[in-house]
């Protein structure tokens, strides 16, 4: 089976942008991780695209796009030569949307969520609105600050379609935030309370509205200068003895038809429970620590997609694995 490993950041995704170096880095660790289990399978075959200026020492064939023109012709061309296609981009701008829907036209296999899917986890307030009525606790989300109810002080602001920490400001009352709209106002913002908890993500494998749990994990999140900052993650530290996270994993999937295969779920654990901040609808920084976490190759358990939702692991370890980055995004 020949499978095209695509990561956008370092696959050609910034060609001609300069700030590739600031933001190459999770990107890099999900495909070398990816990478990594995908060779390790009997009978498995990998492709990737590269950037020319990132160093071009993966053990897999590397297809290079010469300019940001050549991006999605080289992205079709590759695709078209293999069976299945993994995608791994930010959701902003509708990018990975696009890449899904590009493997299907192509008529491969997608190792990922359904381009529908995609499109509604791509919009962190279409996300919350749907969680909301499917009765999963979820962070209140505003397309407005107006809209934000009275008794809410300290209030967060994102973009709709970022990812993780990216442009993400926290504001201690509506005055400070009212002066900074004032010099920023566009399109796309998105508006939530503050949620007092420890961050935590969930690593889920998904088929058809069911979910598993794999792994809960412990995410080092600041906030500098109102700044929210991601720093890295301890993978598989959190125990779920009460199978709080493995149930809410459940209804968030079941909520959102087209999940499939691997997916994060930002989590708050605030003193009323588990609330869901986000979905991401591919891999998350978490992948990289995920195997070492589990002592379970998790691209094998995509693949091996239904069964895996029932079959034990064998073996699991239950120690952490900690994952650093070197920059708050």
């Amino acid at each position: 089976m020949r499978i095209f490993a695509y990561e956008h950041i370092t696959g050609g995704g910034m060609m001609g942008q300069r700030d590739i170096a600031a933001l190459a880095l999770e990107g890099e660790l999900m495909l070398r991780a990816l990478v990594q289990d995908l060779v390790a399978l009997a009978e498995v075959e990998v492709v990737i695209m590269r950037d020319p200026r990132v160093t071009l020492d993966l053990p897999v064939a590397q297809h290079v796009p010469q300019s940001a023109e050549e991006l999605w012709p080289t992205f079709r061309r590759v695709a078209r030569g293999v069976d299945a296609v993994w995608p791994i981009a930010p959701e902003q701008a509708g990018i990975l949307e696009r890449a899904s829907r590009e493997v299907v036209q192509a008529e491969r296999t997608l190792l990922g969520s359904r381009p529908e899917a995609v499109r509604t986890t791509s919009s962190k307030l279409r996300t919350a609105v749907l969680l909301a009525a499917a009765g999963v606790s979820t962070i209140p989300t505003f397309a407005n600050e107006e809209s934000v109810p009275n008794g809410v002080h300290q209030i967060v602001v994102k973009p709709d379609d970022g990812a993780g920490c990216q442009d993400t400001r926290l504001f201690p009352d509506r005055a400070e935030l009212r002066r900074w709209l004032q010099q920023h106002r566009r399109a796309g913002w998105v508006f939530q309370p503050f949620l007092h908890g420890e961050a935590l993500s969930l690593c889920v494998l998904c088929w058809d509205q069911r979910a598993r749990l794999l792994a809960c994990n412990r995410q080092r999140v600041s906030i500098r200068d109102g700044r929210f900052e991601f720093s890295g993650v301890s993978v598989n530290a959190v125990a779920d003895r009460d199978q709080r996270y493995a149930r809410l994993a459940s209804a968030v999937v079941h909520a959102l038809p087209g999940l499939w295969g691997y997916v994060g779920i930002d989590v708050i654990d605030t003193a009323g429970g588990p609330v869901v901040v986000e979905v991401n609808p591919r891999l998350t920084t978490s992948y990289a620590g995920l195997h070492q976490a589990l002592g379970v190759n998790p691209a094998k358990l995509v693949l091996e997609l239904p069964e895996s939702l029932d079959e034990p692991f064998a073996p699991v370890r239950t120690h952490a694995v900690e994952v650093a980055v070197a920059h708050g995004s």
